[in-house]
């Protein structure tokens, strides 16, 4: 596969950084061919091809994690696996993000339809203050719901929890994307600043608005589909409850703690530091 060779599992995980450029590649080449192939479904076959260019790399990650268990006698020897991910998902958002402040108001409901109005649905189920204590449970019960997703969808396909996390990103940057139009209006309304400082101020205040709490939960989900895709290659590859299916199921129960605790994290910054970022 052509995008799959552009770099290597290796060196991907050597200079995870190096995810950045190629995940905003993926996610670029996903939207314009999913728009130029399905113009009327893009918001959803942007996604769709998105993740297939991921799921080669997904795979070869996961099978190059689980012989690292093997390799490595500490306790948590997954620590270059998060920069891994962490620079996956901003890559896609970066992208997501981007396009739909560059694209004319015309091709968002096309290539963005079915995101925005998940992010409306979302906000019609959480009335009043985001910063209500009293949000925290059903922000993490909902994390956590989407973490068994993650971590069923990678046992059963392998590297199938991509998925959720990139349908995840494309939300979270289309909802970055309007609180940056939004800003770029009132900004140009209300500042004298040049329009390349408006598009840096508004883009800035959008990101960090939604990674401040949505990177950690990002984590948490691809944590989270790392186990459940080690056992599945475990499943796959050793015999049921043999010494090596014992060491890599441990691992990934391990892995899968951690994630849960990531998602709690993520749901304190939620609705704590958050929502004092404006963005209107």
């Amino acid at each position: 596969m052509v995008l799959e060779s552009l770099i290597p599992i290796r060196a991907a995980e050597k200079e995870p950084i190096e995810m950045l450029p190629l995940a905003f590649l993926y996610a670029s080449i996903g939207i314009f061919v999913g728009y130029w192939i399905f113009p009327n479904y893009a918001s959803l076959t942007s996604v769709f091809f998105t993740v297939i260019a991921c799921i080669p790399l997904m795979i070869s990650f996961i099978r190059f994690e689980e012989k690292d268990i093997f390799k490595n006698n500490k306790k948590w020897h997954h620590q270059k696996a998060i920069p891994f991910f962490i620079f996956l998902f901003l890559g896609l958002v970066f992208a997501y993000s981007f396009w739909f402040v560059v694209f004319p108001k015309s091709l968002l409901s096309s290539v963005f339809g079915i995101q925005l109005d998940t992010i409306v649905q979302i906000n019609n189920a959480i009335s009043g203050s985001a910063t209500s204590i009293s949000f925290f449970t059903p922000i993490l019960t909902n994390n956590l719901k989407v973490l068994m997703f993650c971590l069923l969808f990678s046992f059963v396909y392998g590297a199938g929890a991509i998925f959720i996390l990139t349908w995840n990103a494309s939300v979270v940057s289309a909802a970055i994307g309007n609180a940056t139009r939004s800003l770029i209006s009132k900004l140009a309304s209300t500042t004298n600043l040049p329009g390349i400082a408006i598009y840096f101020s508004a883009f800035s205040l959008g990101l960090l608005r939604y990674l401040s709490h949505g990177i950690f939960e990002m984590i948490g989900y691809f944590l989270g589909g790392l186990a459940g895709g080690l056992i599945s290659v475990a499943v796959l590859r050793h015999d049921f409850l043999d010494e090596n299916f014992r060491r890599v199921f441990i691992d990934a129960l391990n892995i899968i703690l951690v994630s849960i605790g990531v998602l709690i994290f993520a749901a304190i910054i939620e609705v704590t530091l958050s929502p004092l970022i404006p963005i209107r």
